[in-house]
């Protein structure tokens, strides 16, 4: 009840009467309500409207304007860098912010970041920058700055009020600033308590959302998965990935996919160029490892005609094809030194010749590189420039194995299925069980594996559903876990193992002796020829055979693996298959 007295008994003197205790009162009455509206307020910056009614009643400072830097292209800031977000001002929509806010004033705020105060504006700025409902009568503007609550020297707004020269008020400019400074640094406080509020509320919700999906992994209830460009997983390893490739396409950073082989890294190239603002430009896709050094340097520069023999023509290179584009370099870490050379200045000073060329052409190309090799092991060794290296691998995204996401397994082959029925007009279908044993699988050849196996499967199935024994692992012609076991010696990179070149070890089969003709042989039992137990590399396998070879190896599958010369995970299969119970001894 005290607000209106104070209200009610300078309503019938000059304002310029109030000073001293009582203008000290009016101060602190008006701080606290501005400073009541601030904390309940779910928007600091929608409730300026009443902070500048609080300023216009209590202190007689009228006109309140809250202007705020503008994003980039945003509407309403015309050819001004900031925006009228709040206004005391009855304005037509649309109006620039000058016609509320001199222009002049604003950005000596903006770039210096300390308060201002114009005594009279018409004589500082000049009449034209005088708000027009302002003009009949002379005006002082005070305007402070609001700081980013998390970056304290950059200023994102400015407020602004005017004091009326009709009274003769122009003597309490020190006083204003310091009330408005007040209220900007009331305004900054709750700025910053909603941003962290928000960030609170976001890991909260993004914690829930990591606590549901792994219940609903425990339940087996597998996510819905989510695609972008032809990529589909719902794991959290390929989620996060996709979150990485989305922040990093919109910007003009070089990328460096790294991963497996088999992992999808020209897919990504892809999703990286498709989410980008040069979606619209040429993605260009060159194999660094098919090509010799000659040959590349054609292929990525062009060569003019007659630069060498067979040079009937000129042709351009693959940076200039992917001008205004993405260029996509696959298995960048094969390319010789010398070849490096050349490639960085492109990299640095976007320019170049073709071969046998003196023009310099200029492009504007977006990199993307991919390797699964150990560049740093290769830098370590000099095989690899190190300038080279740190002009590739600005931002590096690891693209997880299959086997890191084992619950992709099943969407991924359930797409390759239905990508084999629409290529060659089938209706194949997987049994429950033949899913169940493809997830089980390693993969050590990844997705481009899973692709191969899904349609190696649909193509020899004997009718329109694939059951689990037509799997090749079933039927011991797949090599992936042999594979697997050898890969698992590769050298790790960053966790991820990065995939080398394995070729399967081949056993000769021992010669065979000739015969002594003079003296018979012994009647011994012949152990069977090396070949022979290659060849009996499956899980067709007699069940007394196996029972021996358990009972021989005191029932240690890995070592009765070795005596038949089959794989443990064929042994446990053939046990289950024959129903042998296993005997602990």
């Amino acid at each position: 009840m005290t607000e209106p007295r104070h209200h009610e008994a300078i309503q019938g003197q000059p304002r310029q009467a109030a000073a001293g205790p009582m203008a000290d009162r009016l101060v602190l009455d008006a701080i606290y309500q501005i400073a009541k509206q601030f904390a309940a307020a779910p928007d600091p910056i929608a409730e300026m409207a009443s902070i500048f009614n609080v300023l216009s009643s209590f202190l007689d400072l009228r006109h309140g304007v809250l202007a705020l830097l503008a994003e980039p292209g945003e509407a309403g800031a015309g050819p001004n860098p900031y925006v009228i977000a709040v206004t005391a001002f009855r304005r037509e929509e649309g109006a620039l912010p000058g016609e509320v806010l001199p222009d002049a004033a604003a950005r000596i705020v903006f770039r210096s970041g300390v308060p201002f105060v114009a005594f009279d504006v018409e004589e500082e700025f000049g009449p034209e920058a005088v708000p027009t409902r302002l003009r009949d009568g002379r005006q002082t503007l005070i305007a402070v700055p609001v700081r980013d609550p998390e970056r304290s020297h950059f200023v994102l707004g400015v407020v602004a009020v005017y004091r009326s020269h009709g009274r003769q008020q122009a003597r309490f400019s020190d006083a204003d600033v310091r009330v408005l400074t007040m209220v900007a640094s009331l305004l900054e406080q709750a700025l910053r308590f909603r941003q962290r509020v928000a960030r609170d509320r976001d890991r909260a919700l993004e914690d829930t959302r990591r606590m549901l999906q792994s219940v609903s992994e425990q339940r087996g209830v597998a996510p819905a998965p989510v695609t972008i460009d032809g990529i589909i997983g719902a794991s959290p390893a390929i989620t996060d990935v996709i979150a990485q490739l989305k922040r990093v396409a919109n910007t003009r950073t070089p990328v460096l996919l790294r991963g497996e082989s088999g992992t999808g890294k020209e897919l990504f190239a892809r999703a990286v160029h498709s989410q980008s603002p040069r979606a619209k430009g040429p993605f260009i896709r060159v194999n660094c490892a098919a090509l010799s050094e000659n040959l590349l340097e054609s292929e990525l520069f062009g060569h003019e005609k007659g630069a060498f023999t067979g040079a009937n023509a000129l042709k351009k290179g693959r940076f200039e094809l992917a001008d205004r584009g993405t260029l996509f370099l696959d298995e960048i870490g094969e390319i010789s030194p010398a070849f490096q050379t050349k490639l960085l200045r492109v990299l640095q000073e976007g320019e170049f010749e073709r071969v046998g060329g003196v023009h310099t052409i200029k492009v504007d190309v977006r990199i993307v590189a991919a390797t699964n090799r150990d560049l740093e092991d290769a830098v370590a060794r000099g095989q690899f420039r190190a300038d080279l290296y740190f002009r590739i691998c600005v931002v590096p995204i690891v693209l997880p194995p299959l086997r890191s996401r084992k619950s992709d397994i099943k969407p991924l082959a359930q797409l390759f299925l239905d990508r084999f029925n629409a290529q060659n007009g089938t209706s194949v279908r997987f049994a429950a069980d033949a899913f169940d044993e493809i997830c089980r699988c390693k993969f050590p050849g990844n997705v481009r594996e899973l692709e191969n196996c899904v349609n190696r499967a649909a193509a020899l199935s004997d009718g329109v559903i694939v059951l689990a024994d037509e799997l090749a692992c079933r039927q011991g012609s797949c090599l992936s876990s042999e594979l697997f076991r050898l890969q698992e010696g590769a050298s790790p990179i960053g966790g991820l193992a990065v995939g080398h070149l394995i070729t399967p070890l081949v056993r000769l089969p021992a010669p065979t002796p000739p015969p002594v003709r003079d003296l018979p042989a012994p009647p011994v039992e012949v152990a069977e020829p090396e070949d022979v137990m290659l060849r009996r590399k499956t899980a067709n396998i007699t069940r007394d055979e196996l029972i021996h070879a358990m009972e021989s190896a005191g029932w240690v599958q890995a070592k009765a693996a070795r005596l038949l010369g089959m794989t443990p995970r064929q042994i446990a299969y053939a046990l289950q298959k024959l129903e042998i119970p296993i005997r602990r001894i």
